[in-house]
């Protein structure tokens, strides 16, 4: 079996979850990328191809050129659509490309979303060529949210008071950001959650979730997760319904959500499995193969309808934020302990001597502590103490 596997830059999801999935199934990959040089180091055992993936026409060629596949995937945000339309040009398994762009553009979401009747979320959308000053007069609630369209990991969202900070807001982010499309929203206030799925086409497994502690606004930082292994059921049927409705249904999803009163309010949906290694935490805590489960679906192989996934455990990533922008001058290393039976495994992401600005994103993130068991004192004394007892220098 051939897997063309679609990146930008590399990720623990390919390197640590994917790429091995793929070598246990016995799945030769083609790794298909911008950036080959990138991958060069983590792509072990991977043929590597330049290509300009964001140009589902450039994909289509690349393969047509070289060998046969027998899927086709990415796990990266900013290349479903593209994977999606590639599958359906070869006649192989595949997301709907409708759904995938429908995930992908946050404007299209809340449009698919109301005219299905299942949210309505008030929202302006600013197109390409138009000029910020127009949000001044839109029909909007304050406070408000505005970001980038197709922005992921929290870059350049912010809230919005007023008219007047919403258009400087808009017009920083497009200086950054050269014609880039952007959507403000009302601000949907609550508890932030997501739902982890899995699906076949015609099966979609919920595999739990996780509950988010966010960095108070403007900015809108994930500081935590602690995994929550089942919602009640009036929260998972309003999420089948609004995943439903988009098209939901093949692969791995990772489903944003802000709970209010029992009413499921959708942030985003990303059409891939968790990052930032809460998808390492599920696959361990879960017991489940659920890399090697994700490929499969994409050669079009049914789920079993039981997974088999353990039950009773606990986890929390966690991770460790710069305050400042300057260089990282001293940090833990790479740890992978068992303290009190709570499990941690903590990887460093920048290294010593690098120089960074302070985003007020993940690009923040200097380390990520995953902690699993079965104990949810345990896991969160021993986690709190991990931090407590080591420190993240950044001199200016």
């Amino acid at each position: 079996m051939r897997m063309y596997l679609l990146a930008l830059n590399p990720t623990d999801s390919a390197t640590e979850g994917f790429l091995p999935a793929a070598a246990r199934l016995g799945v030769e990959v083609v790794l298909l990328t911008d950036q080959p040089e990138a991958h060069a180091a983590g792509a072990v055992g991977c043929e590597i191809l330049a290509c300009e993936v964001r140009d589902f026409r450039a994909v289509v060629t690349r393969i047509a050129a070289h060998r046969p596949a027998d899927a086709i995937f990415t796990n990266s945000d900013h290349l479903q659509t593209q994977a999606a339309l590639a599958a359906a040009y070869f006649g192989l398994p595949g997301k709907d490309w409708q759904a995938a762009l429908r995930c992908k553009n946050k404007a299209e979401m809340r449009r698919c979303l109301a005219a299905a009747g299942v949210d309505t979320v008030r929202a302006v959308e600013l197109d390409a060529l138009d000029d910020p000053s127009v949000l001044a007069s839109a029909d909007l609630p304050y406070p408000c949210v505005v970001k980038p369209r197709e922005g992921v990991a929290s870059e350049e969202v912010f809230l919005a008071e007023g008219p007047r900070e919403l258009v400087a807001l808009a017009r920083q982010i497009r200086e950054r950001r050269p014609g880039a499309a952007l959507l403000a929203e009302e601000y949907l206030e609550g508890e932030l959650y997501t739902a982890e799925t899995l699906g076949d086409g015609a099966h979609l497994h919920l595999l739990g979730g996780f509950h988010t502690t966010v960095s108070p606004p403007p900015r809108f930082i994930e500081e935590r997760l602690d995994f929550t292994a089942a919602h009640s059921a009036p929260v998972l049927t309003q999420v089948r319904a609004q995943l439903g409705a988009l098209g939901v249904g093949l692969g791995a999803c990772h489903t944003e959500f802000i709970l209010q009163s029992g009413r499921v309010r959708l942030v985003e949906v990303n059409y891939r499995i968790a990052g930032d290694h809460c998808d390492l935490l599920l696959a361990d805590l879960l017991g489940l193969p659920l890399f090697e489960l994700v490929l499969r679906t994409h050669f079009g192989e049914p789920l079993p309808r039981d997974l088999g996934a353990r039950e009773g455990g606990v986890g929390r990533v966690q991770y460790a934020l710069a305050d400042r922008a300057g260089t990282l001058t001293a940090a833990p290393a790479a740890l992978d302990r068992t303290v009190d039976g709570v499990r941690l495994a903590y990887r460093p992401l920048r290294p010593l001597g690098e120089r960074h600005e302070h985003y007020g994103t993940n690009r923040d993130y200097l380390g990520i502590l995953r902690a699993t068991g079965t104990d949810s004192e345990a896991l969160s004394r021993v986690a709190a103490e991990f931090f407590a007892n080591r420190s993240w220098e950044i001199t200016p």
